[in-house]
């Protein structure tokens, strides 16, 4: 299809570490001065990022975008599937919403989809030297192999060489590649040009008959055991990352409580909190006790109705209440903003069949959700504190109420969301809150943290990718992954 080098990293399963890989292969390329771009041709992710072209793509994209010093664009990914129930999913093509899909109608738009992947490669090709393509899933998973645009279906499009990764935490790592090669056709098992033995712990020199039996049965050779590596944080693709990265035996002195509603989004913005030694986070999923905080936050939703009456369903209700009356302090983002008006309505339908509900009725204002979604990058103050705030907008309402006469910052030199009159709740849309460091330190301290001091959220996230980008180079080698992916570097 093109000249222009590409390396696909597919997964035996899901989590197996494709989104860390190629974020740090966009890292290491372009360290070695190689203008390289990510893409994920389809990807099913709640979190996701506003682009240069104001397009929404999943976060790990706009992740390995930032890792290769580019600007994220809505090429890296065309097709975003963002779940909003069970069977159904919001499908963002090109980076704007094309409508609501259940599986068997997304089914049968997978061959107009797959137009839409090949053209954004395509794009990316003129304007790159080299393409870092993740893949989704497995795959080996044989009902998703029809008009598949996720994996092989791409691959084999595209005719580009594939490294297969496999997580050795799980075990079964050689069942898991072996399994893999023997669901493929023989044209796809050609394009697989290695395996990477992801997350080891212990001596290699274990690993050897092993990696010697899988590489005379499948004839495809092992590049890389690459090692765990302790306490990294690369920003999740979807999954809440429940780990905890505070300083062993610091005494906490803040503690944060974010509901884990069923379908939370860019759940991103918690991870400097989440990372802060003086605060201790938690996600709150159903059935689980509700510990007392300092700050609960609301996160964003896919679905705000279905998701407010989740936490009116498991006694959050009650638990606000008490939580306020008691002093604590409140914020909500985006769709966790929305829940704590009067009233969210619907008349489109563009969350689903209910068209009108009462929220938690906190304050003074009401939402509409309309079609056209919202998508923008933003940065201002916080008012108050006068704090730089940078982050991005996405979402699919009009907010409107007496509520908003008292904003809590002025973004582009207009005012923003809402600060309650006794100082207790703050709602906003912006996404990011908490990535400046002024901004984190401002809200921390809002709740009761009085020397923050919170670190640089943006230089450990490059050094993050530059960790990743080292394990690989001194683990597989900048020449063997530059040679499977047909890339020149001398």
């Amino acid at each position: 299809m093109t000249a222009t080098p590409t390396l696909m990293i597919q997964g035996t399963t899901s989590n197996a570490g494709k989104s860390v890989i190629a974020t740090g292969l966009c890292r290491l390329f372009s360290s070695k001065g190689i203008r390289v771009a990510p893409f994920k041709p389809q990807n099913m992710a709640l979190n996701s990022a506003v682009t240069l072209d104001s397009g929404e793509i999943g976060r790990s994209q706009a992740v390995q975008a930032l890792a290769a010093g580019v600007e994220p664009h809505s090429d890296m990914n065309p097709i975003l599937l963002k779940p909003n129930s069970d069977r159904g999913a919001q499908v963002i093509v090109n980076g704007k919403a094309w409508g609501n899909m259940d599986a068997v109608e997304y089914h049968a738009f997978k061959m107009e989809a797959m137009g839409y992947a090949i053209k954004a490669y395509r794009r990316l090709c003129s304007r790159f030297d080299l393409i870092i393509v993740e893949g989704a899933g497995s795959p080996a998973e044989i009902n998703l192999r029809e008009n598949d645009i996720a994996n092989m279906g791409f691959a084999t499009e595209a005719r580009c060489p594939v490294l297969l990764c496999a997580d050795i935490d799980r075990g079964g790592v050689f069942a898991h590649l072996a399994g893999t090669m023997d669901c493929l056709s023989p044209a796809e098992q050609s394009l697989v040009k290695g395996y990477l033995i992801n997350r080891f712990r212990g001596d290699k020199k274990l690993l050897m008959k092993g990696i010697q039996w899988i590489t005379e049965k499948t004839s495809t050779p092992t590049l890389g055991v690459l090692p765990y590596l302790k306490g990294l944080h690369i920003e999740a693709e979807d999954a809440v990352d429940h780990r905890s990265f505070g300083s062993p035996g610091v005494d906490h002195t803040i503690h944060v409580v974010v509901p884990r509603i069923p379908r939370i989004s860019n759940h991103t913005d918690f991870d400097v909190l989440r990372l802060h030694p003086q605060v201790n986070l938690n996600f709150i999923g159903e059935g689980m006790a509700i510990p007392p905080a300092d700050l609960v936050i609301l996160p964003g939703s896919k679905n705000t109705i279905h998701d407010l009456h989740w936490l009116q369903s498991n006694r959050w209700v009650p638990y606000l209440n008490k939580h306020l009356r008691y002093g604590g302090k409140l914020i909500g983002i985006c769709g966790g903003y929305q829940m704590i008006g009067r009233s969210i309505h619907d008349p489109d339908g563009v969350e689903g069949t209910v068209r009108s509900c009462q929220g938690l009725g906190l304050l003074e204002f009401e939402t509409t959700l309309e079609p056209v979604k919202r998508l923008s990058r933003a940065s201002g103050i916080l008012i108050g504190s006068g704090a730089a705030v940078e982050g991005y907008e996405i979402h699919m309402g009009k907010t409107r109420g007496k509520a908003l006469e008292r904003p809590a910052m002025e973004i582009n030199g207009e005012g923003e969301g809402v600060v309650s009159a006794d100082n207790q709740i703050l709602c906003t849309y912006l996404h990011g809150l908490f990535d400046t460091p002024q901004a984190c330190d401002a809200l921390l301290q809002w709740a009761g943290l009085e020397d923050a001091g919170t670190g640089n959220y943006a230089e450990l996230r490059q050094r993050e990718f530059d960790r990743v980008a080292a394990m690989l180079e001194e683990e597989v080698g900048i020449e063997v992954l530059a040679n499977c992916a047909g890339l020149e570097t001398g």
